[in-house]
């Protein structure tokens, strides 16, 4: 059986976009799949009782200067988004929707709305932001529209939430390898670790 690591994510989160850019260069190293599950970090906090750094004001400060060390680690481009934090969840139920249609789309999706997130920022709150990104990148606007309202959709994003909770999920990125829990981009040489066996 081919090795896996599981990562679970929200686009809103900047640590998640840097294991989004890093995950896949340990994944082929290890010959490991990917197993990607969007989750809405909000939900997570809400029945957690965390709480995102930007609402501590003393960790956010720092956390501007951590997260420029890691893009220059992994060789990445990042600039924070200045309309942060975004609420995610029509993010979410796209990127869903979009892993429904396949991994190619939700590759697609991803390759789109990351970098409109943390490379060349865009307000992801506004719809038609999200439609301008998705536009650019050769996905639907309309499309997405009527994905989002998706019953069948929204359900899958309450589930994959309340698992990840269930799981001992309290913060995004988190990164299963068989049943052992990573958490934190800064946890990715662990997962490397995990995954060499």
């Amino acid at each position: 059986m081919s090795k896996t690591v599981e990562f679970l994510f929200d686009v809103g989160s900047p640590y998640t976009y840097l294991a989004y850019r890093h995950l896949p260069v340990i994944a082929q190293a290890h010959g490991a799949r990917i197993v990607w599950t969007p989750v809405l970090l909000g939900g997570i906090f809400q029945a957690t009782g965390n709480a995102s750094p930007a609402e501590v004001p003393a960790k956010s400060l720092h956390s501007q200067v951590d997260l420029q060390r890691w893009a220059r680690t992994y060789g990445v481009p990042f600039r924070m988004n200045p309309h942060f934090p975004i609420n995610t969840l029509a993010l979410m139920r796209g990127a869903v929707a979009a892993q429904m249609q396949g991994d190619e789309v939700l590759q697609r999706y991803l390759s789109a709305i990351f970098p409109a997130m943390f490379e060349q920022p865009r307000n992801l709150g506004e719809p038609a932001e999200i439609g301008a990104a998705l536009a650019g990148a050769g996905l639907d606007p309309v499309q997405f529209l009527q994905w989002i309202a998706d019953p069948a959709v929204k359900e899958k994003l309450k589930q994959n939430t309340a698992r990840a909770v269930e799981r001992g999920v309290f913060g995004a990125p988190t990164f299963f390898v068989g049943d052992e829990m990573f958490w934190g981009q800064d946890r990715l040489e662990f997962v490397a670790q995990a995954l060499a066996g």
